[in-house]
């Protein structure tokens, strides 16, 4: 099932695994007052993986706000969480200052101009709020982007999609924001 949570202007996000219906039902089952937060486990963990496999740097930058809102929220809440970030496709971009020139995922104009920032932001994320970051192998290779050219916090997995399906099984609540 789907949820559409809509937010202002540029963007939707999607949550996968949870109805409106059943989150409604519980709500009112349980008396409480507020919704619990995607990706909540039964042992308070919370879980989620967003997917960027798109090349929009005002998408991207959209992305790393929801993550920042969202470990924000956690933090308040004294939850902890593990967050991930699987890269695949055009996602590729965000992860390498190398032009990819020749290749479908080549830099454009849009990207030039932010692609520091959006850099230092995910950086940011990772090391100082422990975002993991992961590359599907499968995209690195089919361009042959050199392992050294992409940014020394990311994590190399077989393949994109298989870690995204992996991590939903494990109960990570999947998010994509568009």
């Amino acid at each position: 099932m789907l949820l559409k949570i809509k937010r202002p202007k540029l963007h939707k996000i999607y949550v996968y695994g949870f109805s409106l219906t059943f989150v409604v039902i519980i709500v009112l089952a349980t008396g409480r007052s507020s919704i619990e937060l995607a990706g909540a486990q039964e042992d308070g963990m919370r879980k989620v993986v967003y997917h960027a496999d798109f090349s929009d740097p005002r998408r991207f930058s959209s992305m790393l706000q929801s993550i920042n809102n969202m470990i924000v929220t956690y933090e308040d809440e004294l939850a902890d969480y593990d967050i991930r970030v699987v890269f695949n496709a055009h996602g590729i971009r965000f992860l390498t200052e190398d032009k990819l020139t020749g290749t479908p995922f080549e830099e454009d104009e849009a990207l030039r101009e932010r692609r520091q920032e959006l850099m230092d932001r995910l950086t940011s994320l990772h090391d100082v709020l422990n975002v993991k970051l992961e590359l599907c192998e499968i995209t690195r290779t089919a361009v042959g982007l050199d392992k050294q050219k992409v940014m020394p916090v990311v994590e190399l997995v077989p393949s994109g999609v298989v870690q995204v399906a992996a991590l939903q099984h494990q109960g990570f609540a999947y998010i994509k924001v568009e």
